[in-house]
């Protein structure tokens, strides 16, 4: 049964990321940072999905934790063959970007880029030294190119992952491990539910070609379709997820 590690996989899109990896029958490290009870409710469904699943508890912007996630999963299956970066925080305090302080920025950028970046680094590493290699997927967000000047440092670390994707899909596209993104739009989860009128008002005004919230089973959806192997001739391959919100039109 083939292994997926999927950061921040205790609620919202990482949930969604996960059942739906569970229906592709495959057994899903589930991480988390500090709900256990959410990764039981995830390691639940995706058993109930039609796969299997364990928790794993680590903050992915602390270095020993990003080790201990990486031993969990070799101890229990021998192998990763997807890692699938999602967690995330959103900042604090939205400020704008000229009252911003350097303690918020540090923070969010130690979980969204630094982490990502690091247990990428460690999950290549152990993928190397297996026959069957696998697939990295970083989940970004619209916010990696679409400026949002009260949280620029959310912004920012998206920006990052954009390019940790093309770079380390440039470093191990001889080696057979194939490296994707994907930028989901405007989702419907807890993150997003403080500005749910907001984003309601918007998208009845056409904030995107699809009139509609996303879901975090459309995350998943894309996320299985790399995990079954469906984009074998492609690599740094950035797919959006945002009902058509990428568009520029007239």
């Amino acid at each position: 049964m083939p292994l997926a590690l999927v950061t921040g996989a205790s609620r919202g899109i990482g949930r969604g990321i996960a059942i739906e990896l569970g229906r592709l029958g495959w057994r899903v490290a589930v991480n988390y940072a500090g709900n256990a009870a959410a990764a039981d409710d995830t390691v639940a469904a995706v058993t109930t999905a039609g796969g299997s699943a364990f928790p794993i508890q680590g903050d992915i912007g602390n270095a020993e934790d990003r080790a201990k996630l990486v031993q969990a999963c070799l101890d229990d299956q021998g192998s990763i063959e997807l890692l699938v970066n999602n967690a995330g925080i959103a900042p604090t305090v939205r400020a704008d970007i000229l009252d911003a302080d350097e303690g918020s920025f540090d923070s969010l950028m130690e979980v969204n880029l630094k982490g990502p970046y690091f247990l990428t680094q460690l999950v290549a590493k152990a993928m190397l030294k297996q026959e069957q290699r696998g697939q990295i997927v970083t989940i970004s967000s619209i916010s990696t190119y679409a400026a949002s000047v009260n949280r620029g440092d959310y912004c920012i670390s998206k920006a990052g992952l954009g390019m940790l994707t093309k770079l380390f899909a440039a470093r191990l596209a001889d080696d057979g491990i194939r490296v994707y993104e994907i930028r989901p739009g405007v989702i419907a989860t807890d993150m997003t539910g403080p500005v749910k009128e907001k984003y309601d008002t918007l998208i009845a005004q056409g904030l995107s070609p699809i009139k509609r919230w996303g879901t975090p089973e459309d995350i998943g959806r894309a996320v299985a379709a790399i995990a079954r192997g469906d984009f074998p001739f492609s690599t740094g391959e950035v797919l959006n997820v945002d009902g058509g919100f990428h568009l520029h039109t007239l």
